[in-house]
């Protein structure tokens, strides 16, 4: 099942009953609208229930307006209320529709999706034996949907993959952790948020005072990983900004973390920061990419706009338009996109993203005892066919110039001095591993900074 996910609380939505009095809807369009139900009722190759026509009718408007409108049947209402609570079955996929296909802005932390391989960019053109091509959401959200323990084959296209891949996954009911931490080495925290729901802002505050009761009281540093999260209820990211933004201490932009602008007066939001740091001060590096959308943005952005952060990785997904989430009567619903958004600075991120203060490739670097291992790699003057001899006597000996007469043996790169939970980052996760560096070095200089005259 896909995982949509919106930018307005359900708190804040609120129920369309009558049309605005001011624009009159125009008779002549009404009445074209009218004829071609009239002309589908009565000459289409067999019968269409009445229901199914307007709800394909309003499906087609709202599509036509951007990728995040939409309307609801009553079980897809329902489905998109349990997203922002943290439990809902399916894939744990959030998805776009783009060209005919289904484009994945990412896969949620330890969902099928993610233990299956599915990556941000990922391209779905087939669900099973079924193309994507032709299918309305509705009908992929269904036959994604499924009992637990069943299987999904997809068929994707990926830009590193020559041809297509097929990946199979099992169904399961998604119980979304939005918040995860641990201490990556002495002092320095890492906090992973999965995706912002309902209850992410709270969430998040105990974790950091937990990890900082862990820790004797004090953290040097924290490294935010909002890599492939989604975004989610803007609500809670401002809350999570809000923690580390002291608003006696902003003096720029009026302490506001995110605002939006658009036609209807309840879009014109702005939240600001509230006093307090929990950190202190201490140094934040932020981990971005792609996969990072919507409320991760604000997150980030605000950080970069009140200089609290340092993001590292990639250019985040570019969504920087809010959705209202309307009830509809007999349980069905509409998410219209009402407003944009905004940095403090006053930056709109629709569909530029936001740029990482320092860019860092997800690269994989591979272990020392990986067959084709990462000395293989390192090329020497006497692996150059043709090379010039040395001229002495005297034949290198291996041990000195760490290499062997079969070729080149260079010595293994080994990380910085990290604590238990770090030393095998620059192996499994290159960017998390340079973001770590960049912490301690951002932290070596605060040092320096409190002690000098």
């Amino acid at each position: 099942m896909v995982l949509l996910l919106f930018a307005s609380s359900f708190s804040n939505a609120i129920a369309l009953e009558e049309t605005n009095k001011e624009e009159k809807l125009p008779l002549m369009d009404l009445q074209k609208f009218t004829r071609v139900i009239e002309y589908v009722k009565e000459y289409y190759v067999k019968s269409v229930d009445d229901n199914v026509l307007f709800e394909n009718a309003m499906r087609g408007m709202l599509s036509g307006l951007d990728p995040h409108s939409m309307y609801f049947s009553k079980e897809e209402f329902t489905a998109l209320k349990e997203s922002t609570t943290g439990k809902f079955g399916g894939l744990g996929i959030e998805f776009l529709p783009e060209d005919g296909f289904l484009k994945v802005i990412a896969p949620i932390d330890n969902t099928p999706a993610d233990r299956a391989g599915i990556q941000s960019g990922d391209l779905i053109i087939k669900l099973n034996d079924t193309p994507v091509q032709g299918l309305s959401t509705r009908e992929t959200v269904e036959i994604m949907r499924g009992e637990k323990g069943t299987k999904i084959t997809l068929t994707i296209i990926r830009q590193s993959e020559p041809k297509p891949i097929k990946v199979t996954l099992i169904r399961d009911t998604i119980s979304a952790q939005s918040v995860r931490t641990k201490m990556l080495d002495n002092d320095f925290a890492y906090v992973r948020i999965s995706l912002f729901q309902s209850n992410s802002g709270p969430e998040f505050t105990r974790a950091i005072q937990n990890l900082k009761k862990s820790n004797n009281g004090k953290l040097k540093g924290l490294v935010l990983d909002l890599r492939n999260n989604p975004g989610g209820v803007v609500d809670s990211a401002a809350q999570i900004a809000d923690v580390f933004l002291d608003r006696e201490h902003l003096k720029q932009y009026d302490g506001v973390i995110v605002s939006s602008k658009g036609r209807i007066p309840g879009s014109q939001m702005k939240l600001k920061a509230h006093a307090g740091d929990l950190l202190n001060g201490a140094p934040i590096v932020v981990l971005i990419n792609n996969g990072s959308a919507s409320a991760s943005e604000i997150v980030a952005g605000a950080l970069q706009d009140y200089h609290r952060a340092v993001l590292v990785g990639g250019s985040s997904f570019g969504k920087g338009s809010m959705q209202l989430v309307i009830p509809l009567k007999d349980d069905c619903g509409l998410k219209l996109t009402t407003a944009l958004y905004y940095t403090p600075a006053g930056r709109s991120i629709q569909a530029t993203g936001i740029q990482p203060d320092i860019a860092v490739p997800a690269l994989r670097i591979p272990a020392p005892d990986e067959k084709d291992n990462l000395n293989s790699l390192m090329i020497r003057e006497q692996d150059l066919q043709g090379h010039l001899a040395n001229g002495n006597d005297k034949k290198p000996d291996p041990e000195e110039t760490g290499t062997k007469e079969s070729g080149a043996k260079a010595s293994t790169p080994t990380p910085a001095t990290l604590g238990p939970n770090a030393e095998n980052l620059l192996y499994t996760d290159y960017q998390l591993y340079e973001a770590l560096n960049i912490l301690k070095g951002l932290a070596f200089a605060n040092t320096n900074k409190e002690v000098t005259p």
